[in-house]
This record gives structure tokens, C-alpha cells and sequence, in this order.
């Protein structure tokens, strides 16, 4: 499309163009409806076949939308399906085929399918993307996405993309011109946001329904060992019902109870080797952050639960990360965690936009297979991508050293002064990520910090290498 006044060219950037003018390798398409095999963060683009000039509004899912959601309101008024069909039209861009650019931090595949299943105003994750369901023959239309660990920054650069091929007359026409974003789009991630006037337009989500509780009832024969995990009312089991063993004493109301070979137990060791029978005393699912391990079918916390189900022991290994897998504690002095977090708030917000612009830049310069300008882009944006996930794992497993103040022995933060038989040296010893063994900050996990460590003032000091055992006295701790 050419604009008269300027003479210049303007035509539609598919989805797949976008992703690959800020530097994103695409996946897809899929027809909408079709499931998004991507559980990974990252952006996601809708577009139709071809551009249309008019928008295919279904005006019966507008009158729909408008009887479900009776605080839904048009310039403060309450509206005609008419007119609410007439707004959405005018931000409808007649020359343009991407209808939405959407970004999540969790799963894409996840969230493409939450915008096909939510009819319109019905509770959504999110206010952006819900016009899509004012549009028939959407199930025409492609999604494309692309992996990424930077999903609102990819976003914001694909959006200004969309924006630059858009045709000035097509952006004076529209209902608000100062976002120029596809037509489902009402905001961008960094924070503009479109004046439609549309609001109240989903209803409030239902309160949680309570979790399901259970009473089993248990034949006679089988409730003797049963009745043992019964404690009192007012006790951790949240006011489990007492049962009363035929011919016996109840096992909540006695001093002992009947066990499982005839004897009488104790009412304490009884409620250690029962079995709970009623929601209320079952163990719960481990809490979120918490091993698996420290969460016991027999701690009052867990019985006295709301609601709590019970968990077996298959469920509870399925749970647990596999060995080997838990993150290691990355040791940092203070400096240290504050060196990294500047370094990543370098990156996140500094050299990463730059290099988004530097391979946009470089992909409109033409000829991929020959553009030297873009390959180096793209592999500076791998490196720095590669370290902010590194940085981020760091700064996330920290664990800070706190410097001993006059120790007796060796250990993450000390200073410590050696002889050998190149003469005295002073040492720091620092986590792996701090290690500068030109400024005499070394590692604790390189031969000579693990050999150091736990020893004390006076203790010699044998360093095993390949060119020979070196001996070290240490003699002063700082």
C-alpha cells in the first residue's frame, strides 16, 4: 500500500516476518483451535490468510456478550450490540493480517488455549486478546510462536514492527490513533494503553468452590486399627468424630485403646500407627517450596489441614525432584550478590533492547544468508540471553557468605595468610562465581580452597597437582 502524501510503501508483515525482523526463530503455524506445542515461555502471533477490508464481526456473540455481562458498558452507557459492533470496527486495520500479538511467562500452548476456550465475558486470565471472540471464521486464522526467556521485551519489539507497516490513512482512521497495535491488542507490555471506552466487559470470577471432604465408613472388622488415630475434639484432628470399638472404650475418650493384636495400647502410640478414616485426619499434599520429606502423614499440621486428601507414597516420590537435580547454593559475599544483580539489571534492561534493535535493524538490510551484521546480532543475543538465565539462577539459589570475625579454622569468607616456599600469601575464600585468583579471592571449590578449609593457624597443608605436591603452613587467619 503506498501513502500519497509521503510516497512511501507500506504492506502487511505476516507473523512469521515479525518474528524473524526482531530476531525470533518461529514455530508453526497451527489453525486456531489446534493445539500449541510449546509449554515454554515466549510471544505468539494470530493472523488471517489475508487482510480483510472490514471487520468480520459476529454481531450475535455481541448481543450474547451484552446479556451475560450486565455491567457492561459503552462510554459509560449501557450499549446496543450495534453499537459496541461499531466500536470494535474502528479499530479494525483493513491492510493488516496479524489480528493479535500476545507474550506469557508461563506456558504459550497454556494461554493460546485459554483465549480459544473463553467465550467473551467470561473471566480470562487477562484483558488482552478477549476481542478475538467478537470475530467469526477465526478458525481460519494461524498461530505462530516463538520461544523465549524475555517474552514482554520480544513483545513490545514485535508490536512497534507490526506498527511501522501500517499505512498512516489506515492509522488516522482508527477510533484511537495513538496506539497503532493489531486489532485484539488494548495494551502494550510496556504499558500504553488503547481508549476504547469498553468497560465492565466480564464477569467477576466465582469464589473457589471448597475442597470436597469425605467420611468412610468402615466395616466392623476393619475398625479396630481405625479408630486408634481418633484424638479428641479440639485436637489437631480439627474435630474428627470418635468412634466406639463394640465392647470397648472409645479411642478418643480412654486412657488406652485396643491395638491390632488384642493388647491394650496407649492412646499416644495408638494415634502413631493408625490409619485416619475421614478427610479431616488425612495427610495433605506437601506444601508448594517444601520437601516432600518434611511433610509426615503423622504431624498434627498436616491432619488438621482443610480439606487435605490423602497422598500416597508413589505420589509423594513422583513428587520429589529426581537426585541429583536440586539446585546448588551459589555462595556470595553481599558485594558479590549486588556485583550480579547489577550485571543482570545491565542486561535485562539496557543491552538486551540494543540488541533487539540491532537485529531488527540488520534483518531490514536484506539478504540473511549474506548479512554478516545479522549473524553477529544473533549471536550476541544468544550469549546475553545464555548469561541472564545464568544470572538468574544465580541470584536465585544465593546463599550469602558472611565473613567470620576472628575464627578459629578455615572457612567460606575467611582471609587467610600461608607460607610456602614462594613466600607468604594471602587469600580470600570465595564462592565459585566471586573467584579471582589474580586478586587473591580463590574458590572454595578449587584444589587449594578445599584443601584450606577447616584447617586452623599452624596446621601445614598438602596441595595434590599433576606437577608435583605443594605444602602450605598457614599462619594467620584474618
Amino acid at each position: 500500500m503506498t501513502d500519497g502524501a509521503a510516497g512511501e510503501v507500506r504492506r502487511a508483515r505476516g507473523a512469521a516476518e515479525l518474528l524473524r525482523q526482531v530476531g525470533l526463530l518461529s514455530d508453526g503455524p497451527v489453525r486456531w483451535g489446534a493445539p500449541v506445542r510449546s509449554a515454554r515461555p515466549g510471544v505468539f502471533l494470530v493472523e488471517m490468510a489475508a487482510p480483510l477490508p472490514r471487520a468480520p464481526i459476529d454481531i450475535s456473540r455481541i448481543g450474547t456478550w451484552i446479556d451475560r455481562v450486565p455491567t457492561l458498558r459503552l462510554d459509560g452507557e449501557r450499549p446496543t450490540g450495534k453499537d459496541l459492533a461499531a466500536r470494535l470496527s474502528a479499530f479494525w486495520l483493513p491492510d493488516q493480517v496479524v489480528l493479535y500479538v500476545g507474550s506469557t511467562p508461563d506456558s504459550i500452548g497454556r494461554r493460546v488455549a485459554e483465549l480459544e476456550s473463553t467465550p467473551l465475558g467470561e473471566p480470562a486470565v487477562g484483558e488482552d486478546g478477549r476481542w478475538l471472540g467478537a470475530l467469526r471464521g477465526l478458525e481460519q486464522a494461524r498461530v505462530w510462536w516463538a520461544d523465549t526467556d524475555a517474552p514482554e521485551e520480544y513483545a513490545d519489539a514485535i508490536l512497534g514492527a507490526f506498527a511501522e507497516g501500517v499505512a498512516p490513512a489506515s492509522v488516522e482512521a482508527l477510533h484511537d490513533p495513538t496506539v497503532v497495535v493489531p486489532f485484539a491488542n488494548t495494551s502494550t507490555p510496556s504499558g500504553l494503553q488503547r481508549e476504547h471506552g469498553i468497560t465492565g466487559d466480564a464477569m467477576a470470577a466465582p469464589p473457589p468452590a471448597p475442597a470436597p471432604r469425605r467420611v468412610v465408613t468402615l466395616p466392623p472388622g476393619n475398625a479396630v486399627s481405625s479408630e486408634q488415630s481418633m484424638a479428641p475434639r479440639g485436637r489437631a484432628t480439627g474435630g474428627a468424630s470418635r468412634t466406639r470399638v463394640s465392647g470397648g472404650t472409645p479411642s478418643g475418650g480412654g486412657a488406652a485403646g485396643i491395638g491390632p493384636t488384642g493388647r491394650a495400647v496407649s492412646r499416644t502410640a495408638a494415634s502413631r500407627t493408625a490409619v485416619p478414616t475421614s478427610s479431616a485426619a488425612r495427610p495433605s499434599a506437601p506444601a508448594r517450596g517444601r520437601s516432600p520429606a518434611s511433610t509426615t502423614a503423622g504431624s498434627s499440621a498436616s491432619r488438621s489441614a482443610p480439606g487435605a486428601r490423602r497422598v500416597s507414597a508413589k505420589a509423594i516420590a513422583n513428587a520429589a525432584p529426581p537426585p541429583g537435580r536440586q539446585p546448588e547454593a551459589v555462595h556470595v559475599t553481599a558485594d558479590g550478590l549486588a556485583q550480579l544483580q547489577q550485571e543482570l539489571d545491565e542486561l535485562v534492561n539496557v543491552r538486551r533492547p540494543e540488541i533487539i534493535a540491532r537485529v531488527r535493524a540488520a534483518r531490514e538490510l536484506g539478504d540473511l544468508s549474506e548479512n554478516a551484521d545479522y549473524e553477529a546480532a544473533r549471536k550476541e543475543q544468544s550469549f546475553a540471553e545464555g548469561r541472564i538465565a545464568q544470572l538468574e539462577a544465580m541470584i536465585r539459589n544465593a546463599s550469602i557468605i558472611e565473613a567470620p570475625s576472628g575464627g578459629s579454622h578455615v572457612e567460606l569468607g575467611s582471609t587467610v595468610v600461608v607460607e610456602s616456599a614462594e613466600g607468604e600469601e594471602t587469600f580470600t575464600i570465595v564462592g565459585s562465581s566471586e573467584a579471582r585468583p589474580s586478586e587473591g579471592r580463590i574458590s572454595n571449590t578449587s584444589p587449594l580452597g578445599q584443601a584450606l578449609l577447616g584447617h586452623r593457624p599452624g596446621d601445614d597443608v598438602v596441595v595434590r597437582a599433576p606437577a608435583g605436591d605443594r605444602h602450605f603452613t598457614i599462619r594467620e587467619l584474618r
